[in-house]
């Protein structure tokens, strides 16, 4: 093929060329971008278990319990406790919980078991971000409230308003779903007029 010829077959070949290139297909996004969050958030379910202690554990009802005193002094035991809510942002959730204890006071007051459930209000103040710039690490407070019954009846009370509140943290893991935390809360029996104090680890699992 004689020169002329051959430039005369190169211009006609390069519009294909070109269309050939502008149909190849182009990428939507990055495939070094991570397909799914590292922190989840929405619906979670959570547990804690940990330890109850109460200052003052005074009698309700002296007739039925009259070895009882009228206050058995310091009491303490476990603690355990479950919670279903919801994320509302990255900062506040709110859930219901049901919590259980058991805590022994003097030998002649003995033992009572206190039931509650309400709704808790967690805020987080302050969060720490990985190298990753996911923010894992948190400092909150809550606030709890509901309705308890206690156990014997009369002895410590039979139904009662408990309220706690306090500071915890919590960490996300790089699990996804799951967070760890540790909280440390004021307890009021109103109706008793008995305070304490709970402290508890708790498992978190965000859907």
């Amino acid at each position: 093929m004689k020169p002329p010829e051959r430039l005369a077959a190169l211009a006609l070949l390069l519009p294909a060329l070109a269309l050939g290139q502008d149909a190849a297909p182009q990428l939507q996004e990055d495939p070094r971008a991570a397909k799914f969050r590292d922190v989840e958030r929405g619906f979670f379910v959570a547990f804690e278990a940990g330890y109850l202690g109460l200052l003052d554990t005074p009698t309700a009802d002296l007739e039925k319990f009259p070895l009882a005193g009228e206050s058995g002094g310091s009491a303490g035991g476990l603690l355990v406790g479950a919670l279903a809510g919801v994320d509302l942002g990255t900062r506040l959730s709110v859930a219901l919980f049901l919590q259980g204890g058991n805590a022994r006071a003097s030998a002649n007051y003995g033992a009572f078991s206190l039931f509650a459930g309400g709704l808790d209000v967690k805020l987080s103040l302050l969060g720490r971000r990985d190298r990753n710039d996911w923010e894992r690490l948190y400092v909150y407070v809550h606030a709890r409230g509901g309705y308890a019954r206690t156990y014997p009846e009369g002895l410590f009370g039979t139904d009662e308003v408990v309220v706690a509140g306090g500071p915890g943290v919590e960490y996300y893991t790089r699990l996804r779903h799951f967070s760890l935390g540790l909280g440390a809360d004021v307890v009021r029996a109103t109706k008793a007029g008995a305070t304490g104090f709970a402290v508890y680890p708790t498992v978190r699992y965000t859907f």
